[in-house]
C-alpha cells in the first residue's frame, strides 16, 4: 500500500500544480456563492422591516428565497447531462444573482407578489450553488483519498465562511447603506462566482442523457443504496439537530444568568468551531469507510449535544458550543465524502443536491421546531435533538449489518 507522501510523489509537478490552482479557484467561487445563499435572506427580512413593512411580509419573503431549495434536485440532473456542468452553475450563479438584485431593486416599486415570484426563483438556483457546486469537486480534487478528504475540509470551511460572511456583510452594510446595496453586493459575489466556476478544470464528459436517471429515480436510487440510504437520513437527522443550537442559546441567556448578548458569543463558537473542525479535515483527514465514519461521527454529534445540554456554567458552555462544531464539520466532511465514493458517475449531480436539499429542508424543520417547544423549557430541544441523533447513529448501525447479512 503506497503512503500518503508517496502518493504525492508520485503526481507529476505540472498537474499538483493545475490541481493546486484548480481547488484555489474552487474554494474562492464556492465562498462567493454560499455567502450570497446564506446571506440573502438576511438581507430580504432587513429590507421590508427597514422600510417599514409588517412582519408577516418579511417572513413570506424570505421563505420565497429558502422553500424552493426543496425544488432544486428537479433542476439538478442538468449537471449530468450537460456537455459541460460549469456552464450549468455559471448560469445558476447568474440567475441567483440577477433574480435577487431585481427583487430588492423592485420591492419599492411593484406589489409584493413581483418581488417573491423573483426570489423563488432566486431560490430554485440556490441548491447549485450548495450541493450543485460540491459535486464538481472530486474531479477536482485528485484520485487518492487523503486528497479528496483533505478537499472536502476546505468545501466543508466554505460553507461555514459563507454562512458565517454572508449574513455579516448584510449586517455591516446595512447599517453603512441600506438592506438593497447589501443585497446588491451579495448579488455582484454570484457574478464573480460563475466567473471563477467557468475557471474551474472542464471535468469527465457527461453521460450520455438516456443513461440519466431521473430526479424521482434518483431518489429511488438513493433509498435503494445502503451507503447512500444512510447518507441522506443521517445528514437530515443531524442537521435537523443541531439547528436547534441558536435557539437554545438565546433562550438560555436566563439560564446562565447572562445578558442577551451572550447568544450571539454562543452561536459564534458554534461557527469557530465549525471553521476549526474544517481545518482539522484539511491538516489530517480522517480515515476509514465513509459510511462506518458517519455512523460513529453522528454518535460524536450526539454527545456534544449532550454536552450542552448538561453545561450549567456559560464559560463552559462557550467550550462545548465550539465542540459541537468542531464534531459537526467532521460529520459534515464524511457526509460528502459518501456523497462523492458512493454515487453513481451518471447522476453524482442529483445525488449532491438532492442530499444538499433535504438537508436544509431538515435544518429549516429544526429551527420551526426548537422555536415552538422551547416555551415549555429550555432544554426540550436539546434532548430530543440528542436522542434523535443517537437513535439514527445507531439505526444506521443495524441498516448496515443488514446490508451485509441480506434476507435468503
Amino acid at each position: 500500500m503506497k503512503t500518503p507522501n508517496q502518493e504525492t510523489a508520485m503526481v507529476p509537478p505540472a498537474a499538483r500544480s493545475e490541481r493546486i490552482g484548480g481547488l484555489a479557484r474552487y474554494v474562492a467561487a464556492a465562498t462567493l456563492a454560499r455567502t450570497a445563499d446564506g446571506g440573502a435572506v438576511v438581507a430580504v427580512v432587513l429590507l421590508v422591516t427597514t422600510s417599514g413593512g409588517p412582519g408577516w411580509l418579511a417572513g413570506l419573503l424570505g421563505a420565497s428565497i429558502t422553500a424552493p431549495h426543496l425544488l432544486g434536485p428537479f433542476a439538478a440532473r442538468r449537471l449530468d447531462t450537460a456537455a459541460d456542468a460549469r456552464n450549468v452553475i455559471a448560469f445558476a450563479c447568474v440567475a441567483h444573482g440577477g433574480t435577487l438584485a431585481a427583487a430588492v431593486l423592485l420591492y419599492p416599486v411593484t406589489w409584493p407578489l413581483v418581488p417573491a415570484l423573483l426570489l423563488m426563483a432566486s431560490g430554485l438556483f440556490g441548491p447549485l450553488l450548495t450541493g450543485g457546486i460540491s459535486s464538481r469537486l472530486p474531479e477536482i480534487a485528485g484520485d487518492s483519498r487523503e486528497s479528496q478528504r483533505r478537499a472536502q475540509g476546505w468545501d466543508v470551511a466554505t460553507y461555514g465562511m459563507g454562512g458565517t460572511i454572508g449574513p455579516g456583510i448584510v449586517a455591516a452594510v446595512s447599517a453603512w447603506s441600506g438592506a438593497t446595496v447589501a443585497a446588491l453586493i451579495l448579488a455582484v459575489g454570484t457574478m464573480l462566482a460563475a466567473v471563477l466556476v467557468r475557471q474551474l478544470p472542464r471535468g469527465t464528459r457527461a453521460a450520455n442523457p438516456a443513461e440519466v436517471p431521473r430526479p424521482g429515480q434518483t431518489l429511488l436510487l438513493i433509498l435503494g443504496t445502503g451507503p447512500l440510504r444512510r447518507t441522506l437520513y443521517m445528514t437530515m437527522a443531524v442537521a435537523l439537530s443541531v439547528a436547534v443550537l441558536p435557539i437554545t442559546a438565546v433562550a438560555s441567556t436566563g439560564h446562565f444568568r447572562v445578558g442577551a448578548v451572550a447568544a450571539a458569543i454562543l452561536t459564534a463558537a458554534y461557527g469557530l468551531g465549525n471553521l476549526a473542525g474544517s481545518i482539522g479535515v484539511m491538516i489530517r483527514p480522517p480515515r476509514g469507510d465513509a459510511d462506518k465514519l458517519m455512523t460513529r461521527l453522528a454518535f460524536t454529534v450526539a454527545g456534544a449535544l449532550l454536552c450542552v445540554a448538561l453545561t450549567k456554567v456559560f464559560g463552559l458552555a462557550i467550550a462545548v458550543y465550539a465542540l459541537a462544531g468542531i464534531v459537526n464539520a467532521y460529520f459534515f466532511a464524511a457526509t460528502l465524502a459518501a456523497r462523492s465514493e458512493f454515487a453513481p458517475q451518471n447522476s453524482r449531480g442529483q445525488v449532491f443536491v438532492w442530499v444538499g436539499a433535504l438537508k436544509i429542508t431538515a435544518g429549516s424543520a429544526g429551527t420551526a421546531l426548537a422555536g415552538a417547544v422551547i416555551a415549555g423549557s429550555v432544554l426540550l430541544p436539546l434532548h430530543a435533538a440528542m436522542v434523535l441523533t443517537a437513535f439514527v447513529a445507531a439505526c444506521s448501525f443495524v441498516d448496515r449489518r443488514s446490508d451485509r447479512n441480506p434476507v435468503p
